[in-house]
């Protein structure tokens, strides 16, 4: 937003001063960076950059003491994962450690916490993730917005797939250093069942890679890798 209001800034002023032609032009250019509607964009050049705020966002929601500590209980119950794996089973986890005595919330509590995102959660338990020994969030860096555009599926967001369908990865037997060759093993874990299959790979080689994944079709534990095998080319949901 800071770099989108210095380019309003930037522009309103040589906007308001051109000719009808060069606000044409500049209208284009405009419109062709930010991607806004041009009538929209017409009344952003005309009204200036909006005024910094000041203090709180308002209708901002804010969560008191009560309702963290019960987040640290739930993410702890959760092996301490990230706000976005946290977020969907926060209700299964807090109908559990209240139906085994291990929490008790009051209505309002609950509500609070069932109301929270993953990025609130996120925030929230950064100071006991520091406490705790856990990583520190880094920087977005220049590549952020092509981060973005890629879509990444949890295991929230399969919406209760059949079996066959799964999330691989590469595990490296490096070591300390990630210099030289050394053997990789590829897990395959099923999304509907939890089943996992494991493979080894002596080198990181995509024609390697189709050879082991169409062993592991032959074993038929993985039904529906063959269709994802196409003329020497691999598709893993990732």
């Amino acid at each position: 937003m800071a770099v989108r209001h210095e380019l309003v800034r930037a522009t309103a002023e040589r906007y308001g001063r051109g000719s009808r032609a060069e606000k044409v032009r500049i209208l284009d250019e405009f419109v062709a960076i930010t991607g806004f509607h041009r009538k929209h964009a017409m009344r952003v050049l005309r009204s200036g950059p909006p005024a910094p705020r000041s203090g709180a966002r308002p209708g901002r929601q804010l969560y008191d003491a009560a309702v963290r500590g019960a987040l640290i209980v739930v993410w702890e119950a959760s092996d301490r994962v990230c706000g976005k794996r946290l977020k969907p089973l926060v209700a299964v986890l807090v109908d559990s450690l209240e139906r085994h005595g291990h929490l008790q919330l009051a209505p309002e509590v609950r509500a609070g916490l069932l109301a929270m995102s993953a990025a609130t959660m996120d925030r929230a338990l950064q100071g006991v993730r520091e406490q705790a020994g856990g990583w520190k969030r880094r920087r977005a860096g220049a590549a952020v917005g092509i981060r973005r555009s890629v879509p990444v599926r949890t295991f929230a967001d399969w919406n209760d797939p059949a079996p066959g369908f799964v999330e691989a990865d590469l595990v490296a037997h490096s070591g300390p250093t990630a210099s030289g060759s050394f053997v990789q093993t590829l897990v395959l874990t099923d999304i509907a069942s939890g089943w996992t299959e494991c493979a080894p790979l002596l080198v990181r080689e995509q024609h390697l890679m189709i050879e082991v994944l169409g062993r592991v079709c032959q074993a038929g534990v993985i039904p529906r890798i063959p269709e994802l095998i196409r003329d020497d080319c691999y598709f893993v949901r990732i």
